[in-house]
This record gives C-alpha cells, structure tokens and sequence, in this order.
C-alpha cells in the first residue's frame, strides 16, 4: 500500500518552491526590463519578421530584432564597411549592399557572419577590398561584387570560402595585369561558377574575356639590381674571372695604385680581399687564364706596363714581362681574346705618341704582334665577331670608331670601315639578342646609342641622352638584357631590353659616384652586378627576381 498523504504533502511542496522562484525571476526582470526587452528595428531601417532595409542611414546599426536574418542596405552616407560591422547580428544570412555610396571594404568587415550564405555588394562605388575582407565567411555559397569600380583585387581574397559556388564579378573595371593573375589560377581551380567578365586593360588584354585567359598569359617576372655590399675605395675598372674553379674579382685602384682581388666567402656570404698587386696610377687589371695558369696585365699611367703571373706554389703574384713603353705609353683600355686557338690581347693607348698594339702568347710570353695605328688616342677597345669573323672596334677621340677584321692568311687585322656620323665615341660594348649583333657607344657629350649590324654595317636604333657618360656597358644575365648608363653627373640609368619594341626602356637608377666599368660574377647561384667607382665607394649589387603576380 502507499501513502498518499505523504504523496500530497511533497507535491505541495514542490509546488510552492516553483511558484516561488518564478515570482522571484518575474520581479528580476520586471525590475531590469532591460533584459526581456526586444531590440527594436533602429531608425533609418524598417524591420518585419525576419527581414530589415536600412535607407540613407549613416553608420552600420549594431542592434537589429534577433529574428532578422536578411538585412539590406540602400543608399547609405557610410564611406566604408569597417571591421567588426556585424559581430551583434550573427544570426544573419542574407546581407546587400546596394545603390551605396562607400568605396572601402576593411578588413574582417564581416567578421562573426558563421551563419551568412548570400552577400550582394552591388551597384555601389568600392574600389578597394582589404586582402581579408571576407576572412571567416566559411558558409558563404553566394558573393556578388557586380558594378562597382573595381580595376583589380587582393590575391587570395577568396581564401578560406571554399562553398562557394557563385560569384559575379560584371560590370567592373577589372586590369588583368599580373596583380590579377591570381584570379585567373583561382577561376580553373575552384568549383564555384563565373558570368563572363571582360578585361578593362591594359592595352594588350583589353576586351578579353577573363574567363579564357590562362595563366602563363600574363609575364609577371621582373627583376632588380639590389645594393648588397660597399667597399671602402675608388676604382677605375673592375673584371671578374674563373681560376682554379673559383670565381674573383680584381679591381684597378689609381689613387691607391693596386690591383685589388677579391675572392667570395662562402660563410659570411660576402666578398673579401684575396690578394692585391701592388703598381703606380693603375687604370686596368685584366686577367687572363692560359693552360690553367692566370696571368694579369697591369696597366698603369706612369712607370710602363707589366704582366703578372700567379705562382700557386708560393701564392703570390710574380712579374715576368714589361711591356714596350714606346709602344704603350698612355694605356686606357685591354681586351683578351682568343683565334684559332691562339691567345691574345690588345692595349689601346690613348697618348698622341704612343700605338694601339696586339700582342700574343707564344708559349714562354707575350710578344707585339701588331700595331693597328699610331697617334689616334683610342680610348677603348673592342673584340668581336661579325659574321662569325674576328673583328676589332677602337674608339678614339680623334676620329670615329673604326672597325678591323682578322685576316686569316695574314693573321693580322686589317682595317674594314668605320662608324658614320659618330664622333667623340668614348668607347663601343657589344652585345647579342637572339642572334642579332648590338653595339652600345658612349659619348661624354652629346648622345650614347645603340646600334644594330644588317649585315653590311651597323645602323642606328636608338639614342639616349648622356652628357657626363664615360661607360655604356650591356650586361646579360639568362633571358634578361640590360644596358647600363653611368654618369659623372646624375644617377646611373639602367636599362632593360623589351623584345616586343626591339628596343630598352628605363628600368631602375644606382646611385654611384662617377662609375667607369660594370662587371658580372655568378656565384652560389647568385648573380652580382660590380660598379667600379672613380670618386666614391666601389658597389656591388645583387640581381633579385621579382613575382609581380605576389
């Protein structure tokens, strides 16, 4: 049997603590009405059961009727979507955007949506999006930016939104340059799907459908020269060599009266002193490796000319030649080469008594094998082949360049032509793209240009300002060509080649104090450029490609 008063008894007694604790919350939440109260739809908006259109109004509200899940908003004065705009609406899903007059969206601007599947920002001003605009958007299935002003967008925007599957990019003025490449890889990537979008620019993609581009359509490598390291002297010329498998340096110090050699530490990742020969006003240090033996010409203003030679038992340089003073008495420039497997270099002498002469290694040591020409002042010197012929370029500054071929019977050169209308040509670089023959000339006044062989002589191709120029020096490096015009007067201008024109255009400035030789060096699979400097510090530059798509 039971016992049912008991039974009543703890019924009624339940009863009343429930009554109790209901009376006592009711008189809480009587008391702070705050807390049952319904945030009502804020001015400027018009709310009904679960959706909310804001008009005109001037700042985003931060409180809405917790059963609103689409908001809308149409010409609001705000200039901007700023972050953290909607971490009080959370339950949204559905947010517009439309005939507003904002043109920024900021960064985590919808920040706390978990919820939000379909976002329309159309028909308003935006021109910039933050790179994390949309950050945290993982539900978002459907985003339209269409018509606004929109020439480009932050790579990876997108990132994170993976149930996407539509977007509508139309009625923007999107570049598809390389800052939009990203784009182009995402498009064949993702599932979501695309309405046609058109290219606004620039000229060569220019009302190209977007959606047809692929990615090595665009040409988004670019490259630098970067300052790597300042060395503490002057210097006149600079030349890079290989010997015994490792890569130097050597730099021609006249105020200090040098040869300086630098090899690579391949530790600290810098370049360091080597060994250094010592001479009296040095204007070139050439080295030239025959039979695995280096030798290094020093030329020098006072006190003749003389050839070194390394002695790698005792490691050190050794002198085993002087050079004819009456032949070479004011040297300005040396060039090595070799002819059918003979080695050989020239001086040009730029004094009125002395002669640009050729000289050749006949086993034991350099002998004059040549005299091109007495009394002209050549400054510079030039070896090349034409039509796979060796040839000769002297510069002087007493009448224009003049071009020698190698006669094979004679074994001499013999003089060709000269360059037409370009006097005062301080020295005469060559250099080569996809077959074609280049001549860069220097002038100190006037014009420096850039000359092409058509097979019967070289023809102008293009002029370039250069009043205080004493160095036009091509450089190449893989695929890239460069052109390098020094000053004593204004910043050193370099140049890159741009195939499609034929032609360079401007690529970056150096600041380097009256430079006079550039030289390249590879090294650990680095590239460094090396400007001698007259009246500053010796630089050295290191050459860096550059992603522009990044």
């Amino acid at each position: 049997m039971g016992h049912p008063g008991r039974a009543v008894r703890g019924g009624g007694w339940r009863g009343w603590t429930l009554l109790v604790w209901v009376a006592a919350v009711s008189l809480v939440l009587v008391a702070d009405g705050r807390r049952v109260r319904q945030p009502r739809c804020p001015a400027g908006c018009t709310c009904t059961k679960d959706n909310a259109l804001c008009e005109n109004v001037r700042s985003v509200p931060h409180t809405f009727p917790s059963d609103v899940v689409s908001l809308s908003f149409v010409k609001s004065g705000f200039n901007e979507i700023t972050g953290g705009s909607f971490v009080h609406t959370p339950a949204l899903q559905l947010l517009l955007f439309t005939a507003n007059s904002f043109d920024l969206i900021d960064e985590d601007a919808f920040l706390g949506l978990t919820h939000l599947e379909y976002l329309f920002i159309e028909n308003n001003k935006i021109a910039s999006i933050s790179p994390y605009a949309f950050r945290g958007l993982k539900t978002l299935i459907h985003l339209s930016l269409a018509y606004n002003n929109l020439e480009t967008l932050p790579k990876d925007v997108f990132k994170g939104m993976d149930a996407l599957t539509k977007v509508d990019l139309r009625g923007n003025n999107l570049i598809c340059d390389c800052k939009l490449k990203w784009l182009v890889e995402w498009m064949h990537h993702t599932n979501a799907t695309l309405d046609q979008i058109y290219c606004s620019g620039p000229p060569l993609q220019q009302g190209k459908k977007i959606n047809d581009l692929l990615p090595h359509s665009f040409d988004c490598m670019t490259a630098e020269f970067a300052s790597y390291q300042s060395l503490k002297f002057e210097s006149i010329s600079v030349e890079a060599f290989t010997f015994g498998k490792e890569q130097y340096v050597v730099f021609a110090q006249p105020f200090a009266g040098t040869c300086s050699f630098l090899e690579w530490d391949h530790v600290e990742m810098t370049f360091r002193m080597y060994d250094t020969i010592e001479s009296t006003s040095t204007v070139v240090c050439k080295p030239m490796v025959i039979d695995n033996h280096l030798f290094v010409i020093v030329a020098q203003l006072f006190g003749g000319s003389h050839i070194y030679k390394r002695d790698t038992s005792a490691n050190k340089f050794i002198k085993i030649q002087d050079i004819d003073i009456l032949k070479i008495r004011k040297p300005n420039d040396i060039e090595t080469f070799m002819i059918d497997g003979e080695s050989f270099f020239v001086i040009a002498d730029s004094s009125k008594a002395g002669s640009t002469t050729v000289y050749k290694w006949n086993g034991n040591g350099f002998y004059s094998h040549q005299s091109l020409h007495p009394w002209y002042r050549d400054t510079d010197v030039e070896y090349l082949e034409i039509s796979n012929k060796p040839h000769l370029i002297l510069s002087s500054s007493s009448q224009r360049p003049v071009v020698y071929q190698w006669n094979r019977s004679q074994k001499q050169f013999d003089r060709r032509t000269d360059i037409p209308e370009m006097e005062d040509v301080f020295s005469v670089k060559h250099f080569r793209v996809k077959g074609d023959l280049f001549i860069c000339l220097t002038r100190f006044i006037g014009d420096s240009k850039v000359m092409r062989w058509d097979g019967a002589m070289f023809k102008e191709v293009q002029t370039f300002p250069s009043r205080g120029s004493m160095v036009f020096q091509p450089v190449s490096i893989g695929n890239w060509q460069y052109a390098i015009l020094g000053s004593d007067y204004s910043l050193t201008q370099v140049y890159q080649w741009d195939t499609k024109r034929g032609q360079f255009v401007p690529s970056q400035e150096l600041n380097i104090q009256a430079p006079r030789s550039f030289s390249l060096v590879a090294i650990d699979n680095r590239v460094f450029l090396l400007a001698s400097s007259f009246k500053g510090k010796t630089q050295i530059y290191e050459h860096l490609m550059i992603d522009l798509s990044n």
